[in-house]
């Protein structure tokens, strides 16, 4: 039992990250394999395994996240009489398909939103989306806060843990010199974080003295890259690839501005990572990104897909001085102003002590 008087359960697939849940947040966990992919004979023996649960413990809240736990979750938890239902949104894959498989998602979807009590797109624009589409009525919609799905802490996104040692030490492990100017990306190396664009844009730079560190797991099942793309990754030496990294702030700390040429996306938790670490950011037009970012004052917008105008931001990042040091003195202020996890938090629980309330429901 918390100290706000919650009991909490976590559930996902088994790995190393549900373990790391439980030692950090001092949580019961309990594994339940759920495909990422489109898979109906696993997705009903997990719907079974999840509902078998449910109907066990009795829970009076069942609050899912992503696409696969969210039909899993709340089918199970509607069939099992879970009185308060609730689904979070934080990106829409389907916004990328087309054809059948942008059927079947669309269908999925609109099955989750009905099976839920209330849905929370994670930010306006999401919410602007789910509406425009039909997915749900609008009484079931909410934002919480001004979005995001966590909020960020900003005592642990700080450059104040890092110093000037710690930084030179990365550097030299990385062969980044002082006067450098290292764009950072943080997330999947997959297609649809716009990393083939990126790639191309940065190959053109003809300004010396520029890097592109990318920080994530390359992917090659369900987004490949372009075969010139990686091997661009691979044979440009201005270009520093360091695969995943569960602590990602030592490379935000040694590095100038953020580039994140993503597709679509939730409320991405990256672009506020950045900003509390003081870095402006290059982000694309997308429900999020569009929100965190503030043309012109924290960082820049520029269209999706689009490899011309993430080279012209790059060049305009390096190049126009004063306009790149007013966006990184704004970056920490204007996340610590909207996004602080602990209101985050504190407006998630009154969500659910409202809810608990309205229907009578003791904590």
């Amino acid at each position: 039992m918390s100290e706000k008087g919650f009991e909490v359960i976590g559930i996902s697939s088994q790995g190393k990250e549900l373990n790391e849940v439980h030692d950090d947040e001092g949580i019961k966990v309990i594994p339940i394999h759920m495909s990422r992919k489109i898979t109906p004979l696993q997705d009903i023996n997990s719907l079974w395994k999840m509902y078998k649960f449910i109907k066990q413990e009795q829970p009076q809240i069942v609050h899912t996240h992503t696409p696969k736990a969210g039909i899993i979750g709340m089918l199970a938890a509607k069939l099992a009489g879970v009185p308060i239902r609730l689904h979070t949104i934080a990106g829409l894959p389907l916004m990328e398909a087309v054809g059948n498989k942008r059927k079947v998602l669309d269908f999925v979807e609109k099955l989750t939103y009905s099976s839920a009590t209330k849905v929370y797109p994670n930010s306006k624009g999401l919410y602007d989306f789910i509406l425009q589409n039909n997915y749900t009525s609008i009484d079931k919609l909410k934002v919480i806060g001004e979005g995001s799905s966590n909020g960020i802490d900003t005592k642990f996104f700080s450059s104040q843990y890092f110093s000037q040692e710690n930084q030179a030490q990365l550097n030299m492990k990385l062969n980044i010199q002082q006067d450098d100017f290292v764009f950072v990306f943080v997330g999947r190396l997959v297609g649809d974080k716009g990393i083939n664009e990126l790639i191309e844009a940065f190959s053109q730079l003809t300004i010396p003295k520029s890097k592109l560190l990318l920080v994530g797991h390359l992917e090659s099942d369900l987004d490949p890259l372009l075969s010139e793309t990686v091997k661009e990754i691979e044979t440009n030496p201005n270009i520093i690839s360091v695969g995943f990294q569960k602590d990602v702030r030592p490379y935000f700390t040694i590095s100038d501005c953020l580039v994140f040429p993503s597709y679509r996306e939730g409320f991405p938790n990256v672009v506020m990572q950045a900003g509390a670490m003081g870095l402006p950011s290059i982000v694309s037009n997308i429900n999020g990104c569009n929100e965190i970012i503030i043309e012109g004052e924290n960082g820049t917008i520029i269209p999706v897909k689009d490899s011309e105008a993430i080279k012209s931001a790059m060049l305009k990042m390096i190049e126009d001085k004063e306009f790149y040091f007013k966006l990184k003195e704004n970056s920490r202020s204007m996340i610590q102003s909207r996004y602080e996890q602990a209101v985050v938090w504190q407006a998630l629980l009154e969500e659910y002590t409202q809810l608990l309330k309205e229907r009578k429901l003791n904590v």
